[in-house]
């Protein structure tokens, strides 16, 4: 889930190149109606997003049973540490900070999963 289309294009597509499926969103409630139907081995969230922001979104997942078990992977440019933990405590496995590296993006994303969801990766 990014708002900035040209960056929800790249994440797309590297996420689609490391092997996976992958729909982007142009904002949280947007996202969390997809994740109704979709029921994602993992998602991609940035935490500044419009309508519902990313912290309110993975609170969301992990309230819910069919998607609790969902990898979250959490990214933002707020380096300080009170937003890093507030990312943990909603429920991310990881928190990434901007400006993203392709490879270290897929790189965590598949970590993350393999430790959720062995089978997946």
């Amino acid at each position: 889930m990014e708002d900035d289309a040209d960056m929800r294009e790249l994440l797309t597509h590297l996420v689609g190149n490391a092997g996976y499926e992958c729909v982007g969103a142009p904002d949280g409630r947007t996202a969390a109606r997809m994740i109704v139907t979709a029921e994602p081995i993992a998602m991609i969230l940035d935490v500044e997003m419009p309508d519902m922001d990313g912290l309110d979104l993975c609170r969301l997942v992990r309230d819910d049973p069919a998607n609790r078990d969902t990898t979250i992977v959490m990214f933002s440019a707020n380096v300080h540490p009170d937003a890093i933990a507030a990312g943990l405590a909603a429920g991310a496995d990881r928190y990434l900070l901007k400006p993203l590296s392709p490879r270290h993006v897929i790189a965590e994303l598949r970590e993350a999963i393999s430790e959720r969801a062995p089978s997946v990766v």
